[in-house]
């Protein structure tokens, strides 16, 4: 995968998290996704496309760091997953690809992206628009982490 397509996304994520939750974060080492099973208990996903590429991002939240990043942005503290919080993850997602998008464009790419949808729960599975391989970074943040998955294709 091109670096200079995925670094905007690791980039838009870390500014969003301190910008908005007031929280560092650290990008641990970068893998390849085996499987459709979810890291964290929840995940906003959007579809990306343009005239080069076609791909998804995902943003998969441990229940520690949802409910950090909730109490951070929100003032106020949440002790389980809710409506609000699922509501919270759309919207943070929401916010790193738009972040993203105009990284991108600065390099000559224009990415068209749908609404974000939100998984949750313990078990499930994040489906990525195509067969390719998947890369998986994960963020540490003060409290649990989160993932960026991303998947671009031709």
């Amino acid at each position: 995968m091109d670096a200079s397509i995925i670094n905007p996304f690791v980039e838009a994520t870390m500014e969003v998290t301190r910008t908005m939750a007031n929280m560092e974060s650290s990008v641990g080492k970068p893998q390849l996704k085996d499987g459709t099973n979810a890291p964290g208990s929840v995940t906003g996903f959007i579809k990306l496309s343009s005239n080069t590429h076609n791909g998804s991002l995902a943003l998969s939240f441990e229940q520690s760091a949802i409910l950090a990043v909730y109490e951070r942005m929100l003032g106020e503290k949440q002790d389980e997953i809710d409506d609000s919080v699922l509501d919270l993850a759309g919207e943070i997602t929401n916010m790193v690809c738009g972040g993203a998008k105009q990284r991108l464009s600065l390099s000559g790419y224009d990415f068209n992206l749908t609404s974000p949808s939100i998984l949750s729960g313990l078990d499930h599975h994040i489906e990525h628009s195509g067969s390719g391989p998947v890369l998986t970074l994960p963020l540490q943040l003060e409290e649990g982490k989160m993932y960026i998955e991303v998947y671009l294709g031709r």
